[in-house]
């Protein structure tokens, strides 16, 4: 397997979404609705992956799915049924919301017929692919940063661009939180960008090469594919997209952490995802003083009870 090195002008222009699974953390509530659709306040998580996408100009986007999934490929759909009839009754506002929901992306989606963990995700992916560099974003992670700044996927493209590498999102996490991820070593090579030479997956303390963990945000290059076809299944008995990663590595295809500027919000799990609905409930103006004080009265009575 040869390093490829792509032309620092050569955009990405396509996102693989991974959506499969069976989000076993949330049932019962996943026996029939996909995790990738829980809402945080009224916009499945889902769809803030894919703006995410779209704000960083790529509009080709597969969502990977498995059986059952389908819900995702209605949520994306257009709705004639109910646009007519807010249309009828008036409600612009919230017509252009429904006829908001992917608008300007083209999706394609494709069945995972078994699933073997995020590397046999991606690899479903290598025929929409072809030969050029992708995002990869995790269908039930979303990142928030400031207006200023570009998404987390745009940073990555931008530090594509500038070094023709791939790229993986990193951010530092407590030494004792490293046991949970994909953890990055390597040399600084520019603020916030490190050369990586190394990846361990859910290491412990002591043999973590550092605190940077992998944050669900990746632009792979299309040898990727070749590398998941040799990889054998890993932990779990899953294809491991850290292991493939790691042959590239070592047959000197350059890759790169950037420290994500913005926020990771995990909603895989349960107690993330409700610290998550009541951020993002404090983040709306029309919720945030009503939900403050309902905080505060529950807070209170707590304190009352423990006297």
């Amino acid at each position: 397997m040869t390093a490829t090195r792509f032309s620092a002008s050569r955009g990405i222009r396509k996102a693989v979404i991974p959506a499969a699974g069976f989000g076993t953390r949330f049932l019962p509530f996943t026996k029939a609705v996909p995790k990738e659709l829980i809402p945080l306040v009224d916009r499945p998580v889902i769809q803030y992956v894919v703006e995410e996408a779209l704000s960083a100009g790529i509009e080709e986007i597969l969502i990977v799915l498995s059986g059952g999934k389908e819900a995702i490929i209605r949520h994306f759909d257009s709705a004639g049924d109910l646009e007519r009839r807010l249309e009828h009754d008036g409600k612009s506002a919230l017509l252009e919301e429904v006829r908001s929901v992917g608008a300007g992306a083209r999706i394609h989606y494709v069945y995972q017929r078994e699933l073997n963990g995020l590397g046999g995700a991606v690899l479903e992916a290598a025929s929409f692919v072809g030969d050029e560099p992708f995002a990869v974003l995790l269908g039930d992670t979303v990142m928030t940063g400031s207006a200023a700044l570009p998404s987390v996927v745009g940073q990555l493209a931008g530090v594509h661009a500038e070094t023709g590498g791939s790229v993986i999102a990193v951010e530092e996490v407590p030494a004792e939180a490293v046991r949970k991820y994909g953890v990055i070593g390597g040399t600084e090579c520019a603020p916030g960008v490190v050369r990586i030479d190394r990846m361990i997956e859910k290491p412990s303390p002591e043999e973590a090469p550092s605190r940077l963990a992998v944050a669900a945000r990746y632009i792979l290059p299309p040898e990727i594919f070749a590398a998941l076809r040799e990889t054998p299944r890993g932990k779990g008995g899953e294809i491991q997209l850290t292991d493939a990663i790691r042959r590239l590595l070592a047959a000197g295809v350059p890759f790169y952490g950037r420290r994500i500027e913005g926020r990771r919000h995990d909603i895989g799990a349960k107690l993330s995802f409700l610290k998550n609905t009541i951020e993002f409930g404090l983040s709306r103006p029309e919720f945030h003083d009503e939900l403050l004080a309902f905080m505060r009265g529950i807070v209170d009575k707590e304190s009352q009870s423990k006297k």
